[in-house]
């Protein structure tokens, strides 16, 4: 089904293989196709108001004019998202705070997006039930985004300016309820240990799928999926194998794609077409590679 939008059409679509089923289309409308309270776990990043910008459509929460824009637009997201998770379960949203900039906003500082988004989790029922901080390098950070408080010139001239690395952050949220399926996660009691410190270390940056073959000459700003090694630690705590992973802003898949190495199933919903076929292609990389026989398994 098309619709011509003032930007670009508005396309739906879905595929899927044996363990997972991809959405194209607006997580706000395709999301209640999904029936209610049949997803164990949701973990995903969503477009973080005006930082990042994805694609040309009005139906992009990243193409908002501001913060209180796109909280108002999420909050249809954050609805469904509400509906279809298991009461007591967990979801778990990756953000970081957003700069305000000179040249935009007259001044530079920060906006507090971290705190708005735990607000509007509460105002749509959820639960705050914790969050990790995600540790982040501050040299690599200064090369990606040159951002004058980084900069060695900047400590040099004036440190008043001065600032440190800005963290990622896993805000952890439940639905109301108990949980009616223990999750019995296979990690050992070290592994439970380094993961239950509230700042995680050893989440390599470029530990992502390859975002290039989703990315559009008129992209705005490139894709920065979430690192697997992130994923992977909110998967194998808060699921069990065989349950149902949901992502409501999947990009080109990685959520999915972690979630199947490690036996789970996947739902997911993708506004932007080129996103969604390499989504599609990477699932299906995945499947394939969790169908394989290990060469250390007993022969039939």
């Amino acid at each position: 089904m098309t619709q011509t939008q003032d930007s670009q059409p508005y396309i739906t679509d879905e595929s899927h293989g044996e363990c997972w089923r991809l959405l194209l289309g607006d997580s706000c409308e395709r999301l209640a196709e999904l029936e209610e309270s049949s997803v164990d776990l949701s973990i995903y990043s969503p477009p973080f108001s005006s930082l990042y910008t994805y694609s040309p459509s009005e139906r992009d929460l990243g193409n908002s004019a501001n913060t209180d824009e796109f909280l108002a637009h999420y909050r249809f997201v954050l609805d469904e998202m509400l509906r279809v998770t298991k009461p007591g379960r967990t979801n778990a949203v990756h953000v970081q705070q957003v700069a305000i900039l000179k040249s935009r906003d007259g001044y530079v500082g920060l906006q507090d997006f971290r705190g708005k988004v735990i607000q509007a989790h509460l105002d749509a029922g959820f639960i705050y039930y914790g969050e990790v901080t995600v540790n982040k390098n501050p040299q690599l950070q200064a090369v990606r985004t040159k951002a004058q408080g980084l900069m060695f010139v900047q400590l040099h001239r004036d440190s008043a300016l001065s600032r440190p690395a800005l963290a990622d952050y896993v805000l952890i949220f439940h639905k109301p309820g108990d949980n009616e399926v223990a999750i019995l996660p296979d990690i050992s009691n070290e592994t439970w240990i380094e993961w239950a410190y509230p700042v995680w270390n050893g989440i390599r940056e470029m530990d992502t799928l390859n975002p290039g073959s989703g990315a559009e000459d008129a992209d705005e700003r490139h894709c920065c999926p979430l690192q697997l090694s992130l994923i992977e630690r909110a998967v194998r705590l808060w699921s069990n194998r065989g349950e149902l992973v949901c992502s409501p802003f999947a990009g080109i898949g990685s959520e999915g794609y972690v979630a199947i190495q490690h036996g789970r199933r996947f739902v997911g919903v993708e506004l932007k077409p080129s996103y969604w076929v390499t989504a599609c292609e990477n699932l299906r990389l995945a499947e394939h590679a969790a169908s394989l026989p290990s060469l250390f398994d007993e022969p039939a």
